[in-house]
C-alpha cells in the first residue's frame, strides 16, 4: 500500500482528538473502519503510530516523525490546489461541461442529457476508479465537476474546496450467477454467502473496509475478495467464481440475477462537486439537475431496485432519488 494524503489526513486527525472515535467522527468515518485503516498505515509504515489505552491515543516516536511531514506537507498541497485553480480560471470562460466520473451508467446517462441540453458546447469526458484523483483535478481546474459516489455518509474529497450536492443513495446489492442456490431467494442475509468468495471494483474510499466490517458484525470474514474492473467482476459472477457487489441499480446482464441484503448494511451515496470559484458553478445548479434524472431513469430501470423499494416503505425515504436535496457548501 502507497501512503495517499488521506492517509495523512488521518493520522492527524487521531492525534490531533487524541481518540479513533473522536477522529473517526471528524472524518465522517465508522470507528471500525478508520481502525481497519489504520492498521494498514501502520504496517506499510513498518511499525505502530500510536500509543492506545483507556486515556486515548498517544503519537509513538515513529508516529511523531511521521505527523512531523504531515503537518508540512498538507497545507503546502493545499496552498498548491488554490494556486492552480486561480490559474486555470483566469482563461477558462467558454461555455463547456469537462466532466470526471468514476465508472458506470450514471455518467453516461449525464452526457447523453447534457448533450442534449447544450448540443453547441463541447463536452469531455475522464474516468478513474479513484474519487480523490477526480476531486483533485476540479481543484485544480482540470476538470468543471466530478461524478463520484461515496459509501454511507463518508463525506466527500477535499469538501472544504469543492461544492458537493447529493444526486441519490442506493444500497449495495449482490450479483450471483443465476442458477446460483440462493438466486431464488428474494433477499439475502449477508451471513448467508459467508463461505463465498466475492469480487468487486477498486478504489480509494472507505468502503472496502466498510464491507470487512459488515462481515465482521455478521460473524465472518470473507474467503477472498477479487478487485478489478466491471467486466471482470461480471464474468467472475457469471462463471460461479465469485459473488458481487453491486449498485441496486446495477443493468440486467444475461446470467446473473441481483439480490438485495437484508437490513441494507451497505450503502452508496452518488454526489456531484465543482468549485465554488470556477464557471462551472454559474451551470451546477443545471448539471445537477442532469445528473438528478439521469439517476432516477436508473433506478426506474433495475426491476429488483423498484421492487425492493416498494416493498420497504421505512427505507424509500433514505435511498432512490428522496434523498435529493441541498447540500452545504
Amino acid at each position: 500500500m502507497e501512503l495517499e494524503l488521506r492517509h495523512l489526513r488521518a493520522i492527524r486527525a487521531i492525534a490531533d482528538t487524541g481518540s479513533l472515535t473522536k477522529a473517526a467522527a471528524s472524518l465522517g468515518l465508522a470507528q471500525p473502519a478508520l481502525s481497519t485503516q489504520l492498521k494498514r498505515i501502520e504496517r506499510a509504515l513498518g511499525g505502530p503510530l500510536f500509543v492506545r489505552d483507556r486515556t486515548g491515543a498517544r503519537p509513538t516516536p515513529l508516529g511523531e516523525l511521521v505527523l512531523d511531514r504531515a503537518r508540512v506537507l498538507l497545507p503546502a498541497v493545499r496552498e498548491l490546489q488554490e494556486e492552480a485553480v486561480r490559474f486555470a480560471n483566469a482563461w477558462a470562460h467558454i461555455q463547456r461541461f469537462r466532466i470526471g466520473g468514476t465508472h458506470g451508467p450514471l455518467l453516461g446517462g449525464l452526457i447523453d442529457r447534457l448533450a442534449t441540453a447544450h448540443p453547441s458546447a463541447p463536452v469531455s469526458t475522464y474516468t478513474s476508479w479513484s474519487v480523490q484523483e477526480l476531486s483533485t483535478m476540479v481543484v485544480e481546474g482540470r476538470l468543471d465537476y466530478a461524478l463520484i459516489g461515496v459509501c454511507g455518509q463518508s463525506p466527500p474529497p477535499v469538501a472544504d474546496q469543492l461544492t458537493w450536492q447529493p444526486i441519490g443513495t442506493d444500497p449495495v446489492f449482490v450479483m450471483l450467477v443465476e442458477d446460483h442456490p440462493l438466486a431464488g431467494e428474494v433477499e439475502l442475509k449477508l451471513s448467508a454467502l459467508a463461505s463465498e468468495s466475492w469480487t468487486d471494483v477498486p478504489g480509494d474510499g472507505c468502503f472496502g473496509d466498510c464491507f470487512a466490517a459488515a462481515c465482521a458484525r455478521a460473524g465472518f470474514t470473507p474467503v477472498s475478495v477479487f478487485e478489478t474492473d466491471t467486466a471482470s467482476c461480471v464474468h467472475l459472477v457469471q462463471v460461479g467464481r465469485a459473488v458481487g457487489l453491486c449498485r441496486a441499480t446495477f443493468p440486467p446482464t444475461p446470467g446473473v440475477v441481483i439480490r438485495p441484503l437484508a437490513g441494507a448494511p451497505l450503502s452508496w451515496r452518488h454526489m456531484i462537486g465543482w468549485h465554488p470559484g470556477a464557471p462551472a458553478a454559474d451551470t451546477a445548479p443545471a448539471v445537477a439537475g442532469h445528473a438528478r434524472a439521469a439517476h432516477a431513469d436508473a433506478v426506474r430501470r433495475s426491476e429488483p431496485y423498484a421492487t425492493w423499494l416498494r416493498s420497504h416503505a421505512r427505507c424509500s425515504a433514505a435511498f432512490g432519488t428522496a434523498t435529493v436535496g441541498p447540500a452545504a457548501p
